[in-house]
């Protein structure tokens, strides 16, 4: 498979607001645990996607399986973004 970079998508227009990491943030960057899950629960498939078609499909139904506590992070991302803009990029409570 062949994996498309953040820079191959930079010219793309998406309507996706890119928002400037201050640099003093915290790493609250959830996906890093969603594609954790995800990359295990594929490993475990037995057999494992033979292909792209069944590789998506694979990815929907492991997606929708994921643990709510993931889940429940990802959804808190709006406020924990609101709690680091608050705090000028430093410390907050995550």
């Amino acid at each position: 498979l062949t994996m498309i970079s953040s820079s191959d998508c930079s010219s793309l227009e998406v309507g996706v607001h890119h928002m400037v990491w201050p640099a003093m943030s915290p790493d609250l960057n959830p996906i890093e645990h969603v594609w954790d899950q995800l990359k295990q629960r594929l490993d475990d498939r037995t057999p494992p996607p033979r292909d792209l078609a069944e590789l998506r499909v694979a990815l929907v139904e492991e997606w929708k399986a994921l643990p709510q506590n993931i889940m429940r992070l990802v959804r808190s991302m709006r406020r924990r973004c609101q709690d680091v803009i608050a705090a000028n990029g430093g410390n907050t409570r995550y």
